[in-house]
């Protein structure tokens, strides 16, 4: 394996510091997009015929429990912990997956989210500790 040029890790570095900054945010927003569906808010728009109905309180919760680990996981990433970063990955592909199963309620948001969730999984798996 080749030692990764430093230039590059410093910038995947410095992306990482963003990410957890991002995943905090992107955390907080889930959590609120949760406490949101929760509610029963107006916002949502919710189809009969799509293949992964679920009811707005069931994706409430489901958005509430990623954010809440979401934001968990920045707040390690940030303190440095060697598990954040593979735990960074792993929320980051599972709200991925949930975002894509959202669309029908939320298409610009979801997509959005989905753009900042690949940004993470570059960032956090790109960057070597060996080199900074």
């Amino acid at each position: 394996m080749s030692r990764p040029d430093p230039v590059d890790n410093a910038y995947a570095g410095g992306i990482t510091i963003g990410a957890a900054a991002l995943l905090f945010v992107g955390g907080v927003l889930e959590a609120l997009q949760g406490i949101s569906a929760l509610a029963d808010d107006k916002i949502f728009v919710i189809g009969e015929d799509y293949v992964y109905s679920f009811n707005l309180t069931t994706w409430g919760w489901i958005h509430l429990i990623l954010g809440i680990i979401g934001i968990a996981v920045a707040i390690g990433m940030a303190m440095g912990s060697d598990w954040a970063r593979m735990a960074a990955i792993v929320i980051a592909s599972v709200s991925i997956i949930a975002q894509f199963m959202w669309l029908p309620q939320h298409p610009w948001w979801a997509i959005l989210i989905i753009a900042v969730d690949v940004m993470i999984i570059w960032a956090v798996s790109t960057w070597r500790l060996d080199t900074a």
